[in-house]
């Protein structure tokens, strides 16, 4: 009779933020299939789980291997348990492989649910909940992403992304620039001692970590959804709005990117045309 493949959820960053279940799994399992087998070390460590030998690693590099000696292992009766560094296998972490081949073996495949920083940033974001798009880290390429993003514009749904921290501000400027000057929520250090929850439109957040010497630590970003279709600008209301505005070309921008859901660098740019060209 074939074993069990766990799929067990790991704390974030703060260690006890893992369930009951979870760690009588990892106590019992024959395997402990790891994306970093010291991450996995210390966790056991932590609980006072005695390792025994019983952990290997299988992460991105070395899953579609390490699958066919797991898939074994299975067949044979062993249970195996899969985590990741942090959060959920395969969400946005190795682990897929290995599921969707034990699935195809006949392999029961048994979730140990549990933390998720991508619900967990959703859950203190304050926006809408019942419907919400989970993207993790885009593509890398430049022209897949930007098809990506041109993809999610006109969703409805909250978005969820992963970034790593040294790219923060670029990439909260490059959201800006594809979905409009939006309201977001930069979620940092979740769990852990320096944890921090930065929120306002898409323009100030890039900017305040661009003023920063350094950002660290891991980093979701929820953003608000496509607006509900309403007004549009044209270039008549643009230009009279140019015309009447008791402010400068930065601030104008930035009211009416967040009321238009238009870029603000493209509409700071048509204000500065609209300002040469008036006499």
């Amino acid at each position: 009779m074939s074993g069990r493949l766990y799929v067990v959820s790991c704390p974030i960053g703060n260690m006890e933020d893992i369930t009951l279940r979870a760690l009588r799994v990892l106590a019992e399992v024959d395997v402990i299939a790891a994306e970093d087998t010291r991450r996995a070390l210390s966790l056991l460590s932590a609980h006072d789980i005695a390792a025994r030998g019983r952990v290997i690693s299988c992460f991105e590099h070395n899953e579609q291997q390490r699958t066919a000696d797991l898939i074994h292992r299975l067949q044979q009766g062993m249970s195996v348990a899969l985590i990741s560094d942090a959060g959920t296998p395969s969400i946005s972490d190795p682990g897929f492989y290995l599921v969707r081949s034990a699935i195809a073996q006949g392999i029961e495949v048994v979730p140990v649910p549990g933390v998720s920083a991508a619900v967990a940033a959703l859950s203190v974001s304050g926006m809408p909940t019942d419907a919400f798009v989970f993207t993790g880290f885009l593509p890398k390429k430049q022209g897949r992403r930007s098809r990506k993003l041109a993809d999610l514009a006109n969703e409805r749904a909250t978005l969820i992304f992963y970034e790593a921290p040294h790219r923060a501000a670029a990439f909260l400027a490059e959201l800006e620039t594809a979905l409009g000057d939006r309201q977001a929520v930069v979620c940092r250090e979740m769990t852990k001692t320096h944890e921090e929850f930065l929120r306002g439109p898409l323009s100030e957040l890039s900017a305040a970590l661009e003023s920063r010497d350094a950002v660290k630590g891991e980093i979701t970003v929820v953003v608000e959804g496509a607006p509900q279709e309403g007004e549009t600008l044209d270039p008549e209301d643009l230009a009279q709005a140019v015309r009447e505005a008791d402010c400068g070309a930065s601030e104008l921008a930035k009211t009416l990117a967040r009321q238009y859901n238009i870029p603000r660098r493209q509409l700071y740019d048509e204000i500065l045309k609209i300002k040469k060209d008036t006499p």
